[in-house]
Formats: structure tokens, sequence, C-alpha cells
């Protein structure tokens, strides 16, 4: 049995007996009609797909001792670290060291689990979006969306993992985007302060993109903050000036992958207009939250996107009596 196969049975298993009722983290209400066959056509595509899911990652041991500031923040030997433009911000300090301590990754230091899991789920990623094993680059491939049924099931977290293990790598960078722009929380996650961000650009293409794309402590990583609110969000990010902002930063930065953490695709329109851009879209499940029948509906919703991977978290390895998270990727 495949891993993304081992990931809907658990979802048949674990989803709640009434899934109409409403979040108790968000108040959505969870009322889905029935519609089965999107994700179980989904588990088969992804079964006989050409990448195939490697084997969940085993425990790892003893969580080791968080590194120094200076090892922590230290580049990659022979990473490319993102260009710096006259007159931008002085780059950001990410808490590494905090990030450490909860578990998350750190582009340097001992392996931990969390490591070994995202190294798991970024391979596929990578090899569409650089074209590598063989095959021909994805179309859009750097460009990864991060979203989730409904809100409190691990998005950012998965989000801010995976562009930190991206980070990691030895020939590219990448760039974080907070895409949630009714909710961002990368900046309380990482433990910095933002202020213009993605929202700012759309209303009138100002300030400058080397003003809005924030370097940081780890030199392969930068953060596109969302910038304010505002009540048109589903409208700007549809409008032609987000197509301008993407090809700038394909432009400005041709050997970065881009990561949007994107808002939840079944309440809220603008993740559903954010994958229209997309060239990969990774959707996270909560294990034992998420009904079965919204987890078809959120699929259903981005299924004209060629490319969709499930990640399943939360999840605990009955053999094991360990933590994993469960990748399942393929075409939708």
């Amino acid at each position: 049995m495949s891993l993304i196969e081992r990931a809907v049975a658990r979802l048949a298993e674990t989803a709640p007996k009434n899934p109409g009722e409403a979040d108790d983290a968000g108040g959505d209400e969870r009322a889905a009609a029935p519609r089965k066959t999107a994700i179980e056509a989904l588990a088969d595509r992804l079964a006989d797909a050409s990448v195939r899911a490697p084997a969940p990652v085993s425990p790892a041991g003893p969580q080791a001792p968080a590194p120094s500031a200076a090892a922590a923040s230290a580049p990659q030997a022979g990473a490319s670290p993102v260009p710096q433009v006259a007159g931008a911000p002085e780059p950001v300090r990410i808490h590494l060291e905090a990030m450490r301590a909860r578990g998350m990754v750190v582009p340097s230091g001992p392996p931990t689990q969390a490591s070994q899991e995202f190294r798991v789920i970024k391979r596929p990623l990578l090899a569409n979006a650089l074209g590598r094993g063989g095959q021909e680059a994805v179309r859009h491939g750097k460009r990864i969306m991060v979203t989730s049924a409904f809100p409190g099931e691990g998005k950012s977290f998965c989000a801010i993992n995976l562009a930190m293990s991206i980070a990691s790598e030895r020939d590219h960078g990448v760039i974080l985007v907070d895409a949630d722009v009714a909710r961002p929380s990368i900046p309380r996650e990482l433990g910095i302060n933002t202020e213009a961000g993605l929202m700012d650009w759309l209303i009138n293409g100002h300030p400058d993109l080397s003003q809005l794309v924030l370097s940081t402590n780890v030199d392969t990583l930068s953060i596109l903050p969302a910038g304010r609110r505002h009540e048109d969000a589903t409208e700007l990010l549809a409008s032609d000036a987000m197509s301008r902002l993407l090809e700038q930063l394909s432009e400005r930065y041709p050997d970065r992958i881009i990561v949007f953490d994107s808002p939840p695709l079944l309440v809220t329109t603008e993740a559903r207009v954010l994958a229209s851009y997309m060239g990969q879209i990774v959707m996270v499940v909560e294990a034992g939250r998420t009904p079965r029948e919204a987890v078809s509906q959120a699929l259903a919703t981005v299924e004209s996107n060629e490319i969709v991977g499930l990640v399943l978290n939360k999840a605990h390895n009955v053999e094991t009596s360990g933590y994993y998270r469960g990748y399942g990727y393929g075409s939708a």
C-alpha cells in the first residue's frame, strides 16, 4: 500500500462521524456535499504516479540541543545567497533557536525528525520545479502553494518548514510568501516584525519589490510579508498586478523556489485564485479532524492544477508509535 493510500485510509478511519459540526477553532461550518470519488481518483493516480512517495520516516532519537546563534545562521557551503540590493532593508533576524526548540526545521545543525520528514516532502517538488531525474521542469513549477481545507490544520507550519528545508539546499534558495492576507501568521511564527508586503504592491505598485522581499539571517531564505489587509483581496489577487508581481519575482530571483502560504480552500476565495498561478500545490490534511468529504471538496477546487500533493499532518504511526507526516504525490 502506497503512502497516499495509507493517508486516505487513515482519513476514512479517523474522520469525525458528524462532518457538519462547526470547527472548534474558527467556528466554520464543515458541512460539505459528499464527493468521495475525487479523493479516491486522486489516490489511484498517486499510486500510479511516476514519482513515488518514500516510506514514512522513523521517529528520531532524543532531540539535539539547539545550535549557537552563529552556527544556526551560517550559510550552507555552495549555497547562493539572496542578492542584496542597494537601499534594501536590513536583514530580519529569525529566531532559529526558538524554532528548533519547537521541533521545526532550521537549515543547519544536527538532523531532526522534522528535517528528515520535510526532506521527503521537498524532493519530488524540487524534481518537478528544476527538471531533475531526467524529467522536464513543470511549467511554473517553482511556484509552490501550501494550503488546507480549513484553518488550523497546520498549513503555515508546513509552509515554513518546507521553505526552511529548501533553504538548506546547496544550489538555490527560497522566497516564502505570506499569502494568507486575511490572517497572516508567518511573522508571528518566525518571531519577526513586518510592515509593507504583497498587498501593498498589488494596491499601488509601491514600494519596489527590493523593499518588500526581506532578506534574513538565513542567507538562502527571503520573506515577502502579506502587508496591509484589504476588503478587495480576492480581486487584487486576481488582477493583472498579481501576474506582473509573479513575473518580476521570477525575473529578479531566477534561482529561487517561491513557497506561498495560502488561505484555506473552503473558507475563502483567495486560495482558489492563487492556485491558478501555481505550478504545484501541497494540501495539508489534519489526521482525525478533517472529514474525507471536505478533502474531496477542497481537491475539487484545484482540480485544474496538474500537480497536487497531500500531507497528512499530526498523524501517529501505529506501527512505530511515533509521529510522522505522510506524503502522497502525483497529478490531480
